[in-house]
């Protein structure tokens, strides 16, 4: 009789624990997004790849009408416009700690930076050798010089903003069109997506090294990307519709599926301090942002862009506000508040 009593509770102790142990295991939950959009006031510009400003404004670039304009999200007006020349097809611009903006003259084989009390500019020209011809996307490093891709001249750069002097580097893939570039979180080793291959690439900053890192599948075509806490690399498989992460440490790979499937053409690509990712699936109208949870590995948001989006190419996350920024085809300037 005692060891029929202890074999009941030895099961009500286990099935106690059971209880304990699911209840302590809660799946994600679904992350509310408000996404706001401001009409550019610039006719069919094709405003792009914003950027938070130290003071919390948003610059950003007109590519096809060759401008560079300012944004004040408390005032919601834009105040600032610089033109540029025509046909430079300014890709992406950032600021600096000084408030200053650099933009990248991808039409025009050159980085710029705008004086933004009188709108000088100073052009820091690629070679003459067509090695850096198109700079397209840009990104501080740690000692505030720039690194950028060059897509069609197929080479990644460096630009001593002191000196002026780009230094290029050469990718060995033929035609693997370097596309999204981020810094670490060292901000020292930028990773790339070679966007012709299924590819990434990294540069080591000591050996000043480029290394090619091969995609399992050699459909994938990845275009923008983003690094967690935990130092690996996301990225968008624009090709195939994937969202994929690559482990540096243990040189693996693992991949989902966007919730649209193979016609989500997953574009621009950001992590918050949560380290979830988004993306925006540009395949498909209207344009769609999803959020992905990196721990749970799970998508955890899906929220349409009332525009329509177009194509969102470029987005940043700005951890004050805990927003994410992009600009629009539809010619619209978005943020995307998490909530």
């Amino acid at each position: 009789m005692k060891k029929l009593i202890a074999v009941f509770v030895s099961i009500a102790f286990l099935v106690v624990a059971l209880v304990i142990m699911n209840a302590s295991v809660s799946p994600p939950a679904d992350v509310d997004v408000t996404i706001t959009e401001w009409e550019v006031p610039w006719e069919d510009s094709r405003p792009r790849d914003p950027y938070v400003a130290p003071d919390g404004d948003i610059w950003f670039v007109g590519q096809r009408t060759h401008y560079v304009a300012e944004f004040d999200p408390d005032t919601e007006e834009y105040t600032n416009k610089f033109d540029l020349e025509n046909g430079v097809g300014p890709h992406t611009v950032i600021v600096d700690d000084e408030g200053t903006p650099w933009y990248a003259g991808n039409r025009a084989n050159h980085i710029g930076s705008i004086n933004p009390e009188n709108g000088d500019i100073t052009k820091y020209m690629m070679p003459d050798d067509n090695s850096a011809r198109d700079p397209h996307t840009l990104a501080f490093n740690d000692e505030g010089d720039i690194w950028f891709t060059s897509q069609g001249a197929n080479s990644v750069g460096k630009l001593d903003v002191e000196t002026g002097e780009p230094q290029i580097f050469e990718v060995p893939s033929e035609r693997a069109r370097p596309y999204g570039i981020i810094m670490d979180e060292d901000m020292q080793r930028p990773w790339i997506c070679l966007f012709g291959t299924n590819k990434l690439a990294t540069v080591n900053p000591e050996t000043i090294e480029l290394t090619e890192i091969e995609l399992p599948n050699e459909d994938a075509r990845p275009r923008r990307l983003a690094q967690t806490s935990d130092g690996n690399i996301w990225y968008g498989d624009y090709a195939r519709g994937y969202i994929g992460v690559y482990n540096p440490d243990e040189e693996s790979f693992e991949e989902w599926e966007m919730p649209s499937g193979e016609q989500s053409r997953p574009y621009a690509v950001t992590v918050d301090t949560q380290d979830r990712i988004w993306l925006v699936e540009t395949g498909v109208d209207p344009n769609m942002f999803v959020g992905f949870d990196t721990n749970a590995k799970e998508f955890v948001s899906q929220t349409e862009i009332e525009s329509g989006g177009g194509t969102v190419r470029h987005m940043v996350f700005h951890q004050p506000t805990s927003s994410i920024w992009f600009g629009t085809d539809t010619n619209y300037l978005g943020r995307a508040q998490l909530n």
